[in-house]
């Protein structure tokens, strides 16, 4: 049984995390088009200033059935989305690291960095090089941790053979290729994830990478047959998913890494328990 205390603080992290995911859509909004994330928020159509009562997270857009209070144009579901997503990863990050403030405000930067990348990827099939230093400096903040913790140098190697084993990999694939099979870009961010995860974890995010994004693939591609409209859940560069089509790849990375990372997810064991000898 969960105490006052614990439920409040999952209830605040959420809270928290909301507010952040209403920063993040503002941050994915603006950028790169030579905006400032300071100015004020406005409706994307009719251009009016939001009041205050139209910028609470989530409440805001069922509040207003997901349209504009001014024109009434609709507002995108990534908002809400994003707001959400946020929120439930600051909840994941306060169970683990409710015990530990530097481990905590880290990780739920971290988190914010992977959701920024990754709805940045979805709609643009790029990465931009900025997010994938900030996710570098948080790498190394990670290792000169590991090494305070005692001196380890073995978890240091680990960590950086890791992120250099899983860059190499898809660099290797995308010279291979000339970026037919996979974008420089994730060859970039396998490496701070890579040294994040660290050791063996690095490989289990590789190979779980793929499978996660061979199994949504799938999916999707079912459910658009099914469907027959043509259309999918997700805005890749084509109207039509097909087995050709250009997939953004760092959420299935950054999905892998989740596993690897987080949830301790190993694939030799995963292996040894579909293929037992």
């Amino acid at each position: 049984m969960y105490g006052y205390m614990e439920i409040f603080g999952y209830v605040m992290a959420f809270v928290v995390g909301t507010m952040m995911g209403s920063f993040l859509n503002v941050v994915l909004y603006r950028m790169h088009t030579g905006r400032s994330v300071n100015g004020r928020s406005h409706c994307m159509s009719c251009g009016e200033t939001l009041t205050w009562y139209e910028l609470f997270p989530v409440f805001s857009f069922l509040f207003l059935r997901a349209r504009c209070g001014h024109c009434s144009a609709r507002i995108p579901l990534r908002y809400l989305t994003v707001e959400v997503l946020t929120g439930v990863s600051f909840v994941l990050v306060y169970s683990l690291f409710a015990s530990s403030p530097l481990l905590l405000v880290l990780h739920s930067v971290l988190a914010m960095l992977l959701i920024v990348i990754t709805v940045y990827d979805i709609r643009h099939t790029i990465i931009p090089n900025e997010l994938t230093l900030l996710l570098g400096v948080f790498a190394v903040i990670m290792l000169g941790l590991r090494f305070g913790e005692g001196g380890r140098v073995a978890s240091v190697v680990s960590g950086i053979s890791g992120g250099l084993g899983a860059s190499l990999f898809f660099y290797a694939l995308w010279f291979v290729s000339k970026g037919r099979w996979i974008g420089l870009g994730d060859a970039k961010l396998a490496l701070p994830l890579g040294v994040i995860a660290s050791g063996v974890a690095a490989f289990s995010m590789v190979v779980l990478s793929f499978w996660v994004g061979a199994g949504i693939s799938l999916v999707l591609l079912g459910l658009q047959r099914l469907l027959q409209t043509g259309k999918t859940f997700l805005r890749f560069q084509s109207p039509q998913l097909t087995i050709k089509s250009e997939v953004p790849f760092a959420p299935f990375l950054i999905l892998g890494f989740l596993l690897a990372y987080f949830f301790h997810a190993d694939i030799f064991l995963i292996t040894s328990a579909l293929i037992p000898l």
